[in-house]
């Protein structure tokens, strides 16, 4: 406990009397100070017994001591003490009475006690409470190490963190998410602090920052844990108080453990990366047998059901439409070097979604960031596929309304701000099919690019028309140039060719439909057929050419108006 005025004045040592402020003597001292300065405020700090003999102060001047009491209590000093004896035989009764209307404490020190007794006093309670809150703090921090080594591991850290700070604290992994907290009703609080904690986990590690929160009457603190650029996850404690020495050793401690295991699970993620690239490889070799045997007990479970193949690109906000090649590694014959790949930080978060959502159910999960994309085997249907999918949708979200596609300007669904993120998910397969799937992702991750989506599945892409992957700028500039001659013509009053030809298109070639559908003699659109060949040079009677005049005049049809 700090020292206090009660306990200087129960110290039998120096003989102290207490001649006003009695109700105030629980106040804590950190340190005494002797002054002969008429304002010696300018050199207080606040929390000091100051020691005065009045040498320069008429003490007996009520005026006088009314002002000097006054400033001193108002500068944080908790108690004055007054040598008797020394220019005073007996403290002036101006300056007693002074102390008990600004409710000062003042204490009479006899002739036989020196100042510095009392300093001394005071500075040895000083350091044995420092020092009390030191060993306090190494043993929390033995307890707490002791907790981190157990089989329970950070959930009983935070146990005995909570009890130590007679408290509650909580835990957050890399997405933000609370995954222990102690005791058990303290999840709930945590939970609201989700906006904090994003915040936090925003600036480099390592940050910490004291919570605000009206809906809830206790102090809490945020720590990042990790030592790189973001944060690995992030500690809570909350308390009645603000943190004493003690409990800032234990909650330091508390920090410096969890941010050793999360680094040093980092590191073993880093080493089973590096083993999901290799099963991943072999997978996309063709060699199923090979990549069970390579993923062992720490895939292998992963490749026994049902799998989906996810593929992730960053979108930048200033890039234009293109479609997706396959990553760089992979054409060359390389496996995918995770420590090598530099991540985008919408990548990063996916990432992290997807794999605490994975653990908290104990399902497996690869992940592999590859030459600027990320690509991940997740289970159909498990948690770390649901978990990539709200975050795709909640990125997407985020835009205030669902993008354009990228040919008009638009971009896919946005993680951060300037930041996008496309993703394409492959059908349900088997180790067998890997390489299919590793296609279909990437034929879903180009739709989603052009369609300025943030996910679009496989299954989407089969069940639905080709027509909206007509919505592209280098599609539209061919069926501008492709279709011009015609509506060149068009506009000179000569005809209505482009209308005749999507008509007699749409017929299949039949002539009499095709006419009956234009209002027109079956002479006049065969004329008219024979036109369209002569000015674009080419044969209605060639397949390729009707299909590509037919697309044409699909890609064109919403930007005329037509």
């Amino acid at each position: 406990m700090p020292h206090t005025l009660a306990s200087l004045v129960n110290h039998t040592a120096l003989k102290l009397t207490v001649l006003a402020g009695e109700d105030r003597l629980d106040v804590p001292v950190r340190w005494a100070h002797a002054s002969e300065l008429i304002d010696p405020v300018p050199y207080m700090e606040g929390g000091e017994l100051l020691l005065i003999t009045a040498l320069k102060l008429d003490a007996e001047d009520p005026e006088t001591a009314d002002r000097y009491v006054r400033r001193v209590a108002e500068a944080g000093v908790v108690g004055l003490g007054f040598a008797v004896g020394v220019n005073y035989e007996e403290v002036p009764e101006a300056l007693v009475d002074a102390a008990r209307r600004q409710h000062l404490p003042l204490l009479g020190v006899p002739r036989r006690t020196p100042f510095i007794a009392i300093s001394k006093a005071v500075s040895a309670a000083v350091a044995a409470d420092q020092y009390r809150a030191v060993t306090a703090g190494f043993e929390a921090q033995r307890e707490l190490t002791r907790a981190a080594l157990g089989a329970e591991g950070p959930a009983e850290l935070l146990a005995r963190l909570a009890a130590h700070l007679d408290g509650w604290a909580a835990l957050y992994d890399a997405s933000g998410a609370v995954v222990a907290a102690a005791p058990e009703w303290a999840a709930r609080r945590a939970a609201r602090l989700a906006e904090d904690v994003a915040r936090l986990r925003e600036r480099p590690a390592p940050a910490s920052s004291v919570v605000s929160d009206t809906d809830g009457d206790d102090r809490v603190e945020l720590q990042s844990l990790g030592t790189g650029r973001r944060a690995r996850g992030v500690l809570a404690v909350g308390t009645g108080a603000p943190l004493g020495t003690a409990e800032r050793y234990a909650v330091h401690s508390a920090v410096a453990l969890l941010t050793l295991t999360t680094e040093r699970s980092r590191a073993l993620q880093d080493a089973e990366q590096r083993l999901g690239a290799a099963v991943l490889k072999m997978l996309l070799a063709g060699e199923p047998d090979h990549a069970r045997a390579v993923a062992g007990r720490l895939y292998g479970g992963l490749l026994d059901a049902p799998f989906r193949m996810l593929v992730a690109e960053p979108v930048p906000a200033d890039d234009q439409a293109s479609s997706p090649k396959p990553s760089a590694s992979f054409e060359q014959g390389r496996p995918p070097s995770p420590s090598g790949a530099a991540i985008a930080p919408v990548l990063d978060a996916l990432a992290d979604a997807m794999e605490s959502a994975a653990a908290r159910t104990g399902e497996a999960v690869l992940a592999v960031p590859d030459v600027g994309r990320l690509i991940v085997l997740v289970a159909d249907g498990g948690a770390a596929a649901d978990a990539g999918a709200a975050f795709a949708a909640a990125t997407e979200a985020r835009l205030g309304t669902q993008a354009r596609p990228r040919g008009r300007n638009g971009r896919a669904g946005a993680g951060r701000e300037g930041e996008g993120l496309a993703v394409g998910l492959s059908a349900p397969t088997g180790p067998m099919a890997a390489a299919n799937a590793y296609r279909q992702a990437e034929q879903a991750l180009s739709v989603a690019r052009r369609r300025g989506r943030a996910l679009v599945e496989h299954e989407d892409v089969a069940a639905g028309s080709v027509l909206p992957l007509l919505a592209d700028d280098a599609v539209r500039a061919f069926a501008d140039g492709l279709l011009r001659a015609l509506r060149e013509h068009d506009a000179t009053g000569r005809g209505d060719l482009v209308a005749s030809l999507r008509a007699w298109l749409a017929r299949h070639g039949q002539w009499d439909a095709a006419a009956a559908d234009l209002g027109v003699h079956r002479h006049t659109l065969r004329y008219r057929m024979r036109r369209v060949e002569e000015i674009l040079g080419r044969s209605l009677d060639d397949a390729d050419v009707r299909m590509e005049l037919w697309l044409a005049l699909k890609a064109t049809s919403a930007q005329v108006g037509e």
